[in-house]
Order: C-alpha cells, then sequence, then structure tokens
C-alpha cells in the first residue's frame, strides 16, 4: 500500500462567503467553480478544481465555525507566468509578499480574501 497522489486541498472559509471565493479562485487565479455533490452543497463552500491531462488542481473550501485563516499551513500551487499572476493579484488587491528564496524556483505568498495562505511557485528556467 502507499500513498500516490493528493486528491484534493480543503481550506476553510466563513459561512456565507461563496461569492468571494469564486471572485478569488475563479476570477483571479482561474480554476474553475464546480458543483459540490447535492448532500455536501447543503454545508455551504465551494469546489474549484482544474483538471489538465494528468495534471489536477483541486481546492474545496469548507465552512468553519468559528471561522479561523490558516496563517501558515498553505498549499503551494505551481503556476505559469508568475509575474502576471502576481501583477493581477496586485492590481486586484491582494497583498503578495515574496519570501526566502528556494532553489529552482521563483515564489511568492499571497492570502485568499479569507486570510488562508497560499503559496505561488514558478519552475525556473
Amino acid at each position: 500500500m502507499r500513498i500516490v497522489a493528493i486528491e484534493h486541498v480543503q481550506l476553510a472559509m466563513p459561512r456565507g462567503g461563496e461569492a468571494e471565493a469564486q471572485a478569488f479562485y475563479e476570477g483571479l487565479l482561474g480554476l474553475p467553480r464546480v458543483p459540490k455533490p447535492p448532500d455536501l452543497e447543503i454545508r455551504g463552500g465551494c469546489w474549484f478544481e482544474s483538471v489538465l491531462g494528468a495534471n489536477a488542481v483541486k481546492i474545496h473550501l469548507g465552512v468553519e465555525d468559528p471561522f479561523r485563516p490558516a496563517r501558515k499551513a498553505h498549499p503551494a500551487l505551481l503556476v505559469h507566468d508568475l509575474a502576471a499572476l502576481v501583477e493581477l493579484l496586485r492590481a486586484a488587491g491582494v497583498t503578495v509578499r515574496d519570501d526566502e528564496p528556494l532553489e529552482g524556483y521563483d515564489r511568492v505568498y499571497a492570502d485568499d480574501p479569507f486570510g488562508n495562505r497560499l503559496e505561488l511557485m514558478e519552475l525556473r528556467s
């Protein structure tokens, strides 16, 4: 037996934040919102997923009461054209933070609308 992949990452969000989540994850990051199964839809939250060939990115946001954002724990997302994404995020008012260099990558941190930390990384060519 062995673990072969991460199926999805779940982050917490406050109740009623679905529109903000969609504006950020779909509107800015380009991850399409997908329907939740009906039995889970009643809980609130929303799912964003992109599957391109063998590559899948799935971020699920679930309602947490009381809500506390993940400030240290975070998903690290590989992106193409990090500079353009950083420009888009900053233009939308998202705070983007540089961090210590990591060999082989350009990377930054940004918070989603709820304060959850995201690492955005691009392989250096």
